[in-house]
């Protein structure tokens, strides 16, 4: 499940911590914020990780690591420290607290770059350096239980609706529970996969290290993955 901390946390926080000082929300969520991440280009092209820490430093937190984004985002590899802002969202400085990069978030969907090309800050994903893209997962899928058992094949193409989402088609003897979904139309973001219905329903999945998918935590149900084909 992707690691969501914006907002919503920010707010879940205060109402928890109420009558305490502030300083103790600062740090609940600094130390869930910390950790490895990955910054990486949602054109799916090569990116980077950063470890943020926990220690204050000038700017706000201290970030290391950095060096490794000198070939595939070189502004980053300045990066220095990390911080949340007054309006809730994540920024990137470096030893100046000069702004490298500045990442707002909306419920329930990773953090996205609000300026310059379209980037994704995301937990990393073991030794993964890219986000997938519909071009890149376009193909010959399979549902499945995770002892094999097939529950559906579906066809991820890059054809696009009138409003730019992708489509796609679910086999004619797909299980129920995946059948009566109606799924038509899929899209990507970040590490996960989300699947639509004609009628609002939907089915989410994250994407394993290995480039196969599970069904999301926040989904009912059975747990189900799913896998590209052989050949497909």
């Amino acid at each position: 499940m992707i690691r969501i901390l914006g907002l919503t946390a920010l707010s879940a926080a205060l109402v928890l911590t109420i009558g305490q000082p502030a300083r103790a929300v600062d740090d609940e969520l600094v130390k869930a914020q910390a950790g490895a991440w990955l910054v990486a280009p949602e054109n799916g092209a090569k990116g980077c990780r950063l470890t943020f820490e926990t220690r204050a430093i000038s700017g706000g937190y201290a970030i290391s690591g950095a060096e490794a984004c000198a070939a595939a985002l070189p502004a980053l590899s300045k990066a220095s420290a990390w911080n949340f802002t007054d309006d809730g969202a994540l920024t990137i400085v470096d030893a100046a607290a000069k702004a490298l990069i500045r990442f707002q978030q909306e419920e329930g969907s990773p953090w996205e770059s609000d300026a310059g090309d379209p980037t994704w800050l995301l937990p990393a994903l073991d030794d993964v350096d890219h986000v997938p893209t519909v071009a890149s997962l376009a193909g010959a899928w399979r549902i499945q239980r995770p002892d094999g058992k097939p529950v559906c094949d579906i066809t991820l193409t890059t054809d696009k609706d009138p409003d730019g989402t992708a489509k796609m088609s679910p086999s004619g003897d797909c299980a129920g529970e995946i059948g009566d979904l109606k799924l038509s139309l899929w899209a990507t973001e970040g590490f996960g996969l989300v699947m639509l219905g004609n009628d609002g329903s939907s089915l989410s999945f994250d994407m394993k290290p290995d480039g196969s998918f599970q069904k999301s935590d926040e989904e009912e149900g059975e747990p189900l993955l799913l896998v590209r084909k052989q050949g497909g």
